[in-house]
């Protein structure tokens, strides 16, 4: 794996974007939103940094499924998140890729009648954006790359990361081979 981000690194963007959050919400009541299950790093060091009244829920959002590296249908399951009527609602999410996740999220959560809703994403992927909307906090623009680590998966492995890493195509060859000597490994045992 090639490193991305270091650990300095990605302190130092998640502190820039919790200050301009704090600068923007000033002193009101700010409910922020983790998009499980990639956004729980950055939700848990955002929320520390920021010096704001708060309250902070989840809600369950995923695309992507098992070994694979490309999206697949969206499914939102909004019975985690607390309730947002009325408002000021922080969605914090780990990538903003092509952007579909972040408008059907945005569109779920403005059924439940919030007063407000900005986001906040770590990372914003160069080139993909496939919608007209664009998170109002990024952290870091990065290339084009599959990546891991601070809460960021390959079939759940690497979200423990402390940086963030690009996935060569021989990293993903290695964890499938892996993968599957194990799973063969525990069908051999009695």
């Amino acid at each position: 794996m090639k490193t991305l981000l270091s650990e300095k690194e990605l302190y130092d963007g998640v502190s820039r974007i919790a200050h301009d959050i704090t600068a923007t919400y000033k002193d009101q009541q700010l409910t922020a939103v983790g998009v499980l299950t990639g956004s729980i790093v950055l939700l848990a060091d955002l929320i520390r940094l920021m010096d704001l009244p708060m309250r902070v829920g989840v809600v369950q959002a995923s695309s992507y499924r098992g070994a694979t590296t490309s999206r697949g249908e969206l499914l939102i399951n909004a019975e985690l998140m607390l309730d947002i009527t009325g408002r000021d609602v922080l969605l914090v999410d780990d990538i903003f890729d092509t952007g579909h996740t972040l408008v059907e999220v945005v569109k779920k959560m403005k059924e439940f009648g919030p007063k407000s809703i900005r986001s906040a994403v770590l990372l914003r992927k160069e080139g993909r954006q496939e919608v007209d909307v664009l998170p109002d906090f990024v952290a870091f623009d990065i290339p084009d790359e599959f990546v891991v680590g601070y809460g960021l998966d390959y079939e759940d492995m690497y979200r423990n990361l402390p940086y963030l890493a690009a996935l060569e195509p021989d990293d993903i060859a290695r964890h499938k081979q892996n993968s599957t000597a194990e799973q063969l490994a525990s069908y051999q045992q009695p």
